[in-house]
């Protein structure tokens, strides 16, 4: 039946597929190139200079084009050898300087190209810092990363060359049109007869490439995304035999992959050979009514030769923008993408009046406070809660019931619906975030650990921390005794989110992070589901010095954590159903008695 299912499945509706950034089409190819050459404007001066070495090339190759006419009038047909050798030095001269004028000019785009590159990724990495949790919950990691890496380096690819080659190919048309109207006016017409038919072919292949190729970015992002969860899911995947459903799964997202690539990339490569074979038929054409004109209007032979050798580079600039277009469709469909990103709205500015937060008491106030990830369905309904500084409150209740959104509410993770929350009297919206969020620390439930030292790791929850420091908010939590052993001690590397430590020891850094971050309301959020039962009883000395003269706040589904609570708060449904201490709930017999004693029968 599984695998029914799966054959059934589309990309979008497999495993992990979180809602994503639209891949369509570019509604509007020019503002993306106005937002391409927006970052190029910031580089002036050098654009300015490529620009000038371009008309330098084009100019070299469009007069040594037209030499020809006085080389064969005035010297071949004559047998002039010695003004012969002279011209072709003067060819020669210009080939030369257009060729070193090409050379400086695509060394100068390349510095461009990644200096644009680098502000561009710049600014998408500061944008994404500054988005709200919200926008992380709702795209998959590798759909995101998609952007960093395979729209960039498209977008580069055609940078490095593409801008420069369509300058050169609009330049050099335009040279080859006015060259082609001074020497026949007539053969430019006979010439350009067919230029409208080719146009229209060529426009039908770039319709049909670009909406393959915006196709083909949104599925390569799709299948990245999918692979990244496969990867960090490995456990996961092979614990539940899940291989072969993976497989399946793969085989989809690859399948959409190619065969979108497929069409992006036949009507792309169609584009070079068919515009190539209509030249060469315009060139016959060319040829042909040329050589009647030479013959019955007098056209010189030189002239003529130089009229064909334009016709030939007249079709030129066309195959040169085919041959980018692979990379220049690619380019577009990425920037779109990269500025989709660039254009979501970051989180929510601090109010004018906010205020700095001095010193903290700690006093916690949740009054009539609602809340839903999306307006249809609340999570959170009319939830109030008063912590005195100091106090221990516990919020237990079954999954899903809405604990660990209380806590997301608290440090401004997600901003309310309805109702107020205060710190010390003060609305937490009239507070600087960063006040509000530095006043706060999180032990979360799922750690975070980052490709450096367990110092610098620890030294994350507060980075202008001594070593002692570091040392001893270790010791407080429990952690010494374990990095101790480690092979460099606190100096030893973690790597893939310390995949060289057991889970307890990795939840164990985590809470050392937030000793160290020196709080005054400190939030634990299942910090002890992932640390087996000896180790709790280790750790549970520290956690309760360290909430010492603190609010604090714990999420637990181990209700022997939360026996010497101040208040313990029983959630169901998003609705605050019981309250009060232990001994009071206990007494009551209702949902949080059902749930102690199922944990202790």
């Amino acid at each position: 039946m599984a695998e029914t299912i799966n054959r059934k499945l589309t990309p979008a509706g497999l495993p992990g597929r979180r809602g994503k950034i639209s891949s369509e089409k570019p509604g509007n190819a020019l503002r993306v190139f106005g937002r391409i050459f927006t970052y190029l404007g910031d580089q002036k001066l050098s654009m300015f200079v490529i620009i000038l070495l371009l008309l330098v090339n084009t100019l070299a190759t469009l007069s040594g084009s037209y030499l020809l006419r006085p080389t064969i009038n005035k010297y071949i047909i004559p047998h002039d050898i010695a003004g012969l050798i002279n011209m072709i030095a003067v060819l020669l001269a210009l080939y030369i300087m257009g060729s070193v004028a090409s050379m400086i000019q695509n060394r100068m785009m390349i510095t461009v190209a990644q200096r644009t590159i680098h502000k561009i990724r710049t600014d998408l990495f500061c944008r994404i810092q500054s988005l709200p949790l919200q926008f992380f919950d709702s795209h998959s990691h590798g759909e995101l990363m998609s952007r960093f890496t395979n729209d960039l380096d498209n977008l580069s690819d055609s940078l490095n060359t593409g801008i420069t080659q369509i300058l050169s190919s609009f330049l050099t048309l335009t040279g080859i049109l006015f060259m082609m109207l001074y020497i026949s006016p007539l053969l430019t017409i006979v010439t350009l007869v067919i230029v409208p038919f080719m146009l229209w072919v060529a426009g039908r292949i770039i319709n049909k490439s670009k909406t393959y190729f915006s196709a083909q970015q949104g599925a390569l992002g799709a299948l990245d995304g999918y692979v990244e969860e496969m990867i960090r899911g490995q456990k996961v995947v092979k614990v539940f035999c899940y291989e072969k459903n993976a497989l399946d799964d793969f085989e989809v997202l690859n399948k959409d992959l190619r065969d979108k690539a497929t069409h992006a990339q036949l009507y792309s490569g169609v584009m070079m050979p068919v515009i190539q074979n209509l030249n060469t038929i315009n060139f016959a054409l060319t040829a042909a009514v040329g050589g009647i004109i030479a013959i019955v209007k007098g056209l010189d032979i030189g002239g003529l030769a130089a009229f064909l050798q334009y016709s030939r580079q007249f079709g030129r600039p066309v195959n040169e923008i085919s041959n980018q277009y692979n990379s220049l469709q690619a380019a577009l469909a990425g920037a779109e993408r990269i500025f989709q990103i660039m254009d979501e709205i970051p989180e929510k500015p601090d109010e004018p009046q906010a205020e700095s937060l001095q010193k903290i008491n700690g006093d916690v106030e949740f009054r009539q406070v609602s809340f839903g990830y999306s307006p249809a369905n609340p999570v959170l309904k009319k939830i109030s809660v008063m912590a005195k500084a100091g106090q221990k409150i516990a919020i237990v209740g079954s999954t899903g019931a809405g604990k660990t959104t209380i806590m997301n509410l608290l440090p401004r993770f997600y901003d309310i619906s309805e109702g107020q929350i205060f710190i010390d009297g003060i609305n937490i919206v009239n507070i600087k975030r960063d006040d509000l969020r530095k006043s706060i620390a999180v032990v979360f439930q799922d750690t975070h650990l980052f490709t450096s030292t367990v110092m610098e790791n620890i030294r994350y929850g507060r980075l202008e921390a001594t070593d002692q420091e570091v040392i001893s908010a270790a010791q407080l939590s429990g952690a010494d005794s374990f990095i101790k052993r480690l092979p460099k001690g606190y100096l030893t590397i973690l790597e893939s989110d310390g995949g060289n430590l057991s889970q307890g020891q990795r939840q164990l850094l985590n809470i050392a992070r937030a000793t160290i971050a020196r709080p005054s309301i400190l939030i634990l959020d299942e910090a002890t589901s992932s640390i087996d039962t000896r180790t709790e009883i280790i750790i549970q000395k520290g956690i309760d010095q360290l909430m010492k003269n603190r609010t604090s706040f714990v999420i637990a589904h181990r209700l022997s954590t939360v026996r010497n609570a101040d208040e313990i708060i029983v959630l169901e449904h998003g609705q605050i159903i019981e309250r009060g201490n232990h001994e009071f709930l206990l007494q009551l017999k209702g949902r949080y008695y059902q749930l102690y004693s199922a944990q202790f029968d």
